[in-house]
């Protein structure tokens, strides 16, 4: 240690000594963390360790804070959080929509510049800080510690419908216990002696009058509640009592349950890939899926839609992964975790759409065959009436033994002839390619679409209890790193048990998600899902981004990862947290207004057997726009009340594993110097809660770049 700093001069001299972290840190050299005096615990000059203030080895395990029982644990949590409904139900419909097999080009290309770096970005701050989103922004950036609890609120507002989704899913479980299957045919009405099909059904089809009716019981609009579904209502509440149950013992409890829901759900898709190759049409799906449409990577649509995937799907902003990582070790590679996470949750997308359309596919077939045998029935009425020639009908035709092929010979003839009259025969076209190109997505695909597939598998019950497990498990691994995003900064900040805040969170989601198990609910559902976390969780990443890399400062981030980690990050990650990412964040919040500012505000309605699109009336339209405020409603008045001196920040509460490490550094001091040295008042003594110990050489390892003081950052209320 140089003979000049203060810790020195208070060995050689009786006279006060007002030492600080700042000069215990402002070494004249520069030193490695990993090999330091202060991270191995010696004294200055010597090989052999001492006894330190704290004789505890590992500081991480010094605060009482949980750990994950092993690295496994962790990645599944994160995997199972990252890795959600929307792999199954979002992705394929992008594909599909975006130019099929084009799409994965805009979409890889993005996962690299924003995904992946702003994935590893939550993870190191995370990890550093061992705090949630609220106490990791504070120390980051006190004035911008709005951040946190903009994160909170949204993890609420998912939380809340997110398990509605859950409950929809328990039901059509329970329900895939019986055969045939509850939704495989449209009910039948017994008038005396006459059996007519429901008029609705008819008119519709048995899987989706099944969702809308028989399971939602919808009403017609949203002005009628309708009252609450008990149905619904009991599936949300045994939703709820899972995930109390998955949370309530923290890490401890949920790093055990993700074993099961973050690997079953893989064994499911596997298993519905192998069934779904074997089925006629298959293949016939899967082309369709992944021939590109290169055109389509010119639309600016297509781009913005393939950033809003990556950006929703690793689950930035929400909270959760920073909660999770916060549980790690400090020396923990969160690089590599940044990168395995986001590559499987890739890898997941790819393999659910090749299930999802190699079963789509199989459906088309069905229904494709279905039009030609009910057009062909036209055709052989119109000519035994006498409206159709039967010199029209190529001879080799067999009308038993009907093909696709033969009947878009026969079409094509009868259009040819009948040119004046052909619109009022009524015969459709059966055309596999318009089937295919029938997009669905969410709720559509799985409660609508996907059931009706299934239908025709031999053992429909099994693959359904199968799929309803996998997407109940999907939800489950996603509800858990929301609830931990909910809960980990609330136990920061409170001395509260978890298990009393867990069952007090869980209860009050359930009171306040009756709304969504109204009769109306699914329109509150579909508002929620619209309104309440796009446009505020865009804001609060790009706050994130910006707090890291220009406010605390790219530079000192990389030296503290460098630290952290045992090696130097890619300059790839100084460029695109600096630059590119916060540039494409921009661009994405600027599209995401445009888009609500163009397209109409509302919601489809069931009507008499069909969907009909509804503007939202005044009431629920204030309500939409209101989540937007709310949520976003911290990061101004947070800054305010920091910005003129109204509340303390609370960043003099440093995590206390980077407490006591920084005690064992002045072991030699008393106590009452620790205290001083802790908690002093003067500005430029207060501590970094990521302490430089290297100075940072740039991307290109060059040149010198210095650090700038965390005080001139937050001026002088960052004591309160």
């Amino acid at each position: 240690m140089p003979k000049n700093t203060k810790v020195t001069q208070r060995e050689h001299s009786n006279e006060p000594v007002t030492e600080s972290v700042a000069d215990l840190l402002s070494l004249e050299h520069p030193m490695d963390y990993k090999s330091s005096q202060m991270s191995m615990g010696l004294s200055p000059g010597s090989t052999a360790p001492v006894k330190a203030l704290i004789p505890s080895p590992d500081p991480d395990a010094e605060d009482g804070r949980p750990a994950w029982n092993n690295k496994l644990e962790y990645i599944l949590a994160q995997v199972g959080f990252s890795v959600g409904l929307g792999n199954v139900w979002r992705f394929p419909y992008l594909c599909q929509k975006n130019g099929g097999g084009a799409y994965l080009v805009p979409y890889f290309i993005l996962l690299l510049l924003i995904g992946i770096p702003l994935f590893f970005l939550e993870l190191a701050v995370g990890q550093r800080i061992r705090r949630g989103s609220i106490g990791v922004w504070n120390y980051v950036c006190p004035q911008l510690g709005g951040i946190g609890v903009s994160s909170l609120m949204v993890c609420g507002f998912v939380g809340l419908y997110y398990n509605v989704i859950i409950g929809w899913s328990i039901f059509y479980f329970f329900q895939s216990f019986q055969y045939p299957l509850p939704w495989a045919e449209c009910p039948i009405q017994r008038n005396g002696s006459q059996a007519i099909v429901e008029p609705e059904c008819e008119k519709s089809s048995a899987t989706t009058y099944f969702w809308y009716r028989q399971t939602l019981n919808i009403t017609s609009s949203i002005d009628d509640t309708g009252g609450l579904n008990w149905k619904m209502t009991l599936s949300l509440l045994v939703a709820w009592i899972l995930v109390c149950l998955a949370v309530i013992k923290g890490i401890q409890s949920s790093g055990k349950v993700m074993y099961f829901s973050s690997l079953f759900p893989y064994v499911v898709l596997f298993c519905f890939l192998v069934r779904g190759l074997m089925l006629k049409g298959a293949v016939d799906g899967i082309a369709h899926m992944f021939t590109p449409k290169l055109e389509k990577m010119l639309e600016p649509q297509v781009w913005r839609e393939a950033a809003t995937q990556v950006f929703f799907a690793l689950g930035l902003g929400f909270g959760g992964v920073i909660a999770f990582s916060s549980y790690n070790k400090r020396d923990n590679n969160c690089h590599f975790d940044a990168t395995l996470v986001s590559i499987i949750n890739f890898v997941t997308s790819i393999l659910a759409t090749l299930v999802v359309f190699a079963v789509l596919g199989f459906k088309a077939n069905i229904m494709n065959e279905k039009c030609v045998v009910d057009n062909a029935e036209k055709i052989l009425g119109f000519l035994n009436t006498g409206v159709l020639s039967k010199e029209l009908i190529p001879p080799h035709i067999n009308f038993s033994h009907l093909s696709a092929q033969d009947y878009t010979e026969m079409y094509g003839v009868i259009k040819t002839v009948k040119e004046d009259s052909f619109d009022q025969l009524g015969l459709d076209a059966c055309v596999l390619e318009d089937e295919l190109n029938k997009a669905v997505q969410g709720t559509g695909l799985a409660f609508i679409a996907f059931t009706e597939a299934m239908t025709h598998f031999p053992g429909s019950p099994f693959w359904s209890v199968m799929f309803f497990f996998m997407l109940i498990n999907l939800g489950l691994g996603s509800m858990i790193g929301t609830m931990t995003g909910i809960t980990t900064p609330i136990l920061d900040a409170f001395k509260i048990r978890k298990e009393i805040l867990c069952v007090a969170c869980c209860i009050i989601a359930f009171l306040l998600g009756l709304l969504f198990v109204q009769r109306s609910g699914n329109y509150f559902v579909t508002m929620f899902d619209d309104y309440s976390a796009g446009l505020p969780l865009t804001v609060v990443v790009i706050l994130e981004n910006i707090s890291v890399a220009w406010i605390y400062g790219t530079k000192r981030f990389m030296q503290d990862l460098e630290d952290m980690l045992g090696f130097r990050p890619y300059a790839f990650y100084y460029y695109m947290w600096r630059f590119v990412s916060p540039a494409v964040l921009v661009v994405l919040i600027i599209s995401t207004v445009i888009e609500m500012a163009v397209s109409p505000a509302g919601y489809n309605a069931w009507v008499e057997g069909a969907e009909r699109f509804h503007s939202y009336p005044p009431w629920a339209l204030a309500m939409a726009y209101s989540l937007i405020v709310v949520a976003m409603l911290p990061l101004p008045l947070v800054f305010i009340v920091r910005h003129f001196n109204l509340i303390s920040d609370g960043s003099n509460k440093l995590s206390v594993s980077y407490r006591k490490g920084m005690m064992k550094d002045i072991s030699n001091l008393e106590e009452q110097d620790e205290q001083r040295f802790i908690l002093s008042k003067k500005l430029s003594e207060a501590p970094s809660p990521m302490p430089a110990h290297r100075a940072y050489l740039g991307p290109g390892g060059t040149q010198e770049m210095t650090n700038t003081n965390y005080g001139t950052i937050v001026e002088n209320d960052l004591w309160g």
